[in-house]
């Protein structure tokens, strides 16, 4: 079964402020491809959602999972949705982000 994959809000925002980031210090085109790489990966959850790692402690159905070095891409599944709910980089503090977004 494929399932959508949605972007919320805040996920939104982490990519424009992470693309902000890159292109100061590497340029347009270097943010902007990895911009794109993070966004194929979220798209292959369409096929094979049921990825990385469970973290119910922080959000009932949570799941996060690497990409790269430096990037955390947090995401819950539904009945036919994926959605991406943070995409945070650098060791951001997903609990800390969770409970911001939830106020």
């Amino acid at each position: 079964m494929t399932h959508e994959v949605v972007f919320a809000a805040e996920a939104r925002d982490d990519l424009i402020q992470l693309y902000l980031y890159i292109a100061e210090r590497a340029g347009d085109v270097r943010a902007l491809g990895y911009i794109e790489r993070i966004e194929s990966h979220c798209r292959g959850f369409a096929d094979f959602p049921e990825r990385g790692t469970r973290r119910d402690d922080l959000f009932p159905g949570l799941r996060v999972i690497g990409f790269g070095r430096r990037v955390t891409i947090a995401f819950g599944i539904q009945a036919a949705t994926v959605t991406v709910y943070r995409i945070l980089y650098g060791g951001r503090d997903l609990s800390a982000l969770l409970d911001e977004d939830q106020s």
